[in-house]
């Protein structure tokens, strides 16, 4: 299994990026999805997932209203909406996969300026 972030940048407060999630090598519709994210000298926060049919979804109390994950199972991809964003929004994102095992991106960074 690959999986390839894409999306992160630098924005300023307030603004908004869609990250994305490309899938590969096993039936996409059979893994859950979720986003963590990892902010300079802290542990890894997780922010959201989504379930493999796409029907549940969940987020941390950090982002809920503010951040929407979904899914296209025909294109294979997980996007992360992350809209009125903040600089403790700061951090690395890393997308994974959750099946016979747990599959992890190498991680986009995202930058928000105040």
């Amino acid at each position: 299994v690959q999986l390839v972030e894409s999306g992160g940048g630098l924005v300023q407060a307030g603004g908004s990026l869609r990250l994305s999630c490309t899938f590969s090598g096993a039936v996409f519709e059979d893994h859950a999805i979720g986003w963590l994210r990892q902010a300079p000298g802290k542990e890894r926060e997780w922010v959201a997932s989504i379930s493999g049919n796409g029907l549940r979804t969940h987020y941390a109390d950090s982002v809920k209203g503010r951040f929407t994950i979904s899914r296209d199972n025909a294109k294979n991809t997980v996007y992360l909406q992350m809209n009125s964003l903040k600089p403790e929004d700061t951090g690395v994102y890393y997308c994974f996969a959750t099946g016979p095992r747990v599959y992890w991106g190498q991680g986009t960074q995202v930058t928000v300026s105040s």
